[in-house]
């Protein structure tokens, strides 16, 4: 019987520890750091490499498990997070605390072994994240624009771990991911509005599922599209694009602004989650298509 139990428990253990941290978006972060790396970098060290993907995700895991630790509270009245770990009872807040600040400093450790700037954009976006994103979600929609800057530190992080500089490089990558959060996020704030309302978060531009909000995510998405084709023209030192690739990635951009237009048209929650699911293509593909030309050229 016994046996049972501890067979039982493992699986739901792993999916605690993969859920306080959340396994899938750390991924999706890391693969954002590795290709500024790629981008940045003349010859390319595996090592390094290994070392970026292992102190990104101890950094981003720790970002999560302390935001759930503050918002565990809330977490407990929103459907889509009630059953997380810390609000369902199946992990203390103390054990939650511990793989957070545990992460904490194997992330900063492991980045610092690359490099001190890495180490410290690292540090910076974990602060952000959990000292001014977390408590501002519950106090004012400008919470996104806070939280984008961590969000946007990864891809640019990449290029800082290959090049140990920040110059108008990984300035520019900084500012293609950033713009990218507003539409991506207004996107989930949107299809979950109700849920959020529940746990008295503000997560949309003008607090409702209105025109002004879509408005302003169309404005953001045209934005992004043209912060992402500026490398073709020249201006961005060593972060260049070809013309074959600006056109990939401008078609991309029209892919996600016509999803942003069609939600301005139909203002559902559907048409909101789709442009959520067009965005986190758009941003995959962008930097697969950046790290591809940057190899071909």
């Amino acid at each position: 019987m016994s046996n049972s139990k501890t067979s039982l428990a493992a699986p739901s253990v792993i999916s605690d520890f993969k859920e306080i941290t959340k396994m899938r978006l750390s991924i999706s972060v890391v693969f954002s750091s590795l290709a500024g790396y790629l981008l940045g970098v003349d010859v390319v060290d595996f090592k390094i490499l290994i070392l970026l993907a292992l102190g990104g995700y101890f950094m981003v895991g720790a970002s999560n498990g302390f935001n759930q630790i503050i918002e565990k509270d809330l977490d407990a009245l929103m459907h889509r997070t009630k059953n997380r770990p810390i609000p369902a009872g199946r992990m203390s807040v103390s054990t939650a605390f511990i793989i957070s600040s545990v992460f904490t400093l194997l992330g900063i450790i492991i980045l610092y072994s690359i490099n001190k700037q890495t180490a410290m954009f690292g540090a910076i976006s974990i602060f952000l994240y959990t000292c001014a994103y977390t408590p501002l979600k519950t106090k004012t929609p400008l919470a996104v624009f806070v939280g984008a800057i961590p969000g946007a530190i990864p891809f640019m992080l990449g290029w800082v771990a290959a090049t140990d500089d920040f110059g108008i490089e990984p300035g520019t990558l900084f500012a293609l991911q950033f713009f990218w959060q507003f539409p991506h996020f207004w996107a989930i704030g949107w299809f979950l509005y109700d849920d959020y309302k529940r746990g008295g978060f503000f997560m949309l531009p003008t607090g409702k599922q209105d025109k002004g909000t879509a408005v302003q995510t169309i404005m953001y998405s045209i934005w992004t599209v043209l912060i992402s084709i500026v490398p073709v023209f020249g201006f961005t030192g060593k972060l260049q694009l070809s013309v074959i690739s600006a056109i990939l990635v401008f078609g991309l951009g029209l892919w996600m602004i016509f999803y942003a237009v069609r939600l301005f048209k139909l203002m559902t929650e559907k048409a909101a989650k789709q442009l959520m699911l067009v965005s986190v293509s758009y941003i995959t593909l962008v930097q697969i298509v950046y790290v591809i030309d940057k190899f071909l050229r």
